[in-house]
């Protein structure tokens, strides 16, 4: 082929473009709005009470909803090389935000915790940012090591370290939760880029016991757990959430008692709009309502998982990176957040995502399945390019040239994407997810 036809062909690849996958952007759709439907009806009767309108926080959820839509918006237009770009940036952001809540005229104190950053007209939750932004820098560095990972100490124990770091400020808040959930997100991404499970059983060792210190340390989460494992024996006092939550969920039977007839959200149920609004929706929706919110997040980490493997299959390990990312922030959170409501784990303080009144949270949730949703669309683009070259009969390049997110590495054989070469090898294809020893 002559280059003047190259140089053709190469324009009509840029001219293609792809699609954002429709299955994760209904099932982001379907959530978001039946999280609307929910905290307006679970927040009427404790707005009132609060003497703030009827729709106080419906119309705040709405407003930082339609925040979270624009800059997921904005961000699903940006090309993921760029975000690569300013990873480390990101992560300096990071540990600046977890420090500001600490300066005074910046820093804001709601129920003992110093979370929040103050911005003027509402506070903002700097840990909701930094799991976005951390997951970002982690994706970055994966990309970067993923060879040596599996091999060397250095390679591994750097973001274990990092994430440690984070760790720490956010048990100065205290936000154990968040915590908790931080180091899940940290330890599931490095073993699926490639670290060996028994090099991550070493640090778990050392990580675990001193988180159950940390737990035990403080008196309200003693109580906590010992409410968990028997609410009913103190049913007025630790074990109130979790008993009100049990009966507002026995009370929804198959299909509940109809929507806004929850009489648990009438003062019974602290929080009922935010961390425990799995149980109103249980109690007014029934069976079919929770099972319908569990479906819809099952589906959602399918898909995410199911695109960042392609995304790793295709070599664009920074895109892969990013999905298994987001993909486990949602669904350990929402796992823990159902958990917590159901009784099956102590309670944490965490939202349901999507579902919950919130404002920081439901925004940087938005932001973080924009991302998701650019890597689905760089992703079909690629596709479709490869499929354009194959249907033109033209070579395909060497798979191994190139950056995960140029042309050329888009272009890589599906039928050789799981052959994998001895772990340290440069030239091995991907994926490699996570080894057992």
């Amino acid at each position: 082929m002559n280059p003047t036809d190259r140089a053709h062909q190469a324009t009509k690849l840029d001219a293609i473009t792809g699609r954002y996958d429709p299955v994760l952007l209904l099932v982001t759709l379907a959530l978001a709005g039946l999280g609307v439907v929910m905290v307006a009806s679970s927040s009427i009767a404790i707005a009132e009470g609060l003497d703030v309108g009827p729709f106080y926080f419906l119309t705040r959820h709405l407003v930082f909803l339609a925040i979270g839509g624009a800059t997921a918006w904005g961000l699903m237009r940006i090309e993921l090389k760029l975000v690569e770009k300013y990873s480390h940036l990101l992560l300096a952001l990071c540990f600046l935000m977890l420090l500001a809540v600490f300066l005074p005229g910046i820093g804001r104190t709601v129920n003992g915790a110093q979370r929040w950053i103050n911005l003027g007209i509402a506070g903002f939750q700097a840990v909701e940012a930094v799991k976005l932004m951390f997951i970002i820098w982690l994706a970055s560095y994966l990309v970067r090591y993923r060879d040596e990972i599996a091999q060397q100490w250095m390679a591994l124990i750097k973001p274990l370290a990092v994430a440690m770091a984070i760790v720490v400020l956010l048990l100065l808040q205290p936000d154990f939760g968040s915590a908790a959930l931080l180091l899940a997100i940290t330890g599931g991404m490095v073993w699926l880029g490639g670290a060996r499970i028994r090099n991550l059983l070493i640090p778990a060792g050392v990580v675990l016991p001193l988180l159950a210190l940390v737990a035990i340390a403080e008196p309200y989460r003693v109580r906590r757990l010992t409410s968990f494992r028997d609410p009913w024996a103190d049913p007025f006092n630790d074990g109130f959430q979790l008993t009100q939550a049990l009966i507002a969920i026995g009370r929804g039977e198959w299909f509940g008692v109809g929507l806004g007839a929850s009489v648990q959200k009438l003062f019974y149920l602290p929080e009922a709009h935010t961390d425990f609004i799995f149980s109103v929706t249980a109690e007014e929706l029934g069976f079919a309502g929770s099972f319908a919110i569990i479906a819809l997040f099952g589906i959602f980490t399918w898909r995410a998982f199911n695109i960042g493997l392609r995304a790793i299959e295709m070599r664009r390990h920074f895109a892969g990176f990013c999905a298994f990312g987001v993909g486990l922030w949602i669904s350990l959170q929402a796992f823990v957040s159902i958990g917590v409501n159901l009784g099956l784990l102590p309670t944490k303080g965490l939202t349901l995502p999507l579902i919950s009144s919130g404002g920081s949270s439901v925004m940087m949730t938005c932001v973080a399945i924009g991302l998701l949703l650019r890597v689905s669309y760089e992703l079909d683009r690629a596709e479709r390019q490869v499929a354009r070259l194959r249907g033109a009969d033209l070579p395909t390049p060497d798979p191994g040239e190139g950056r995960a997110d140029t042309p050329a590495a888009t272009t890589a054989p599906t039928n050789t994407a799981h052959a994998v070469a001895p772990r340290g090898s440069r030239h091995r294809i991907e994926p490699k997810i996570g080894a057992v020893a």
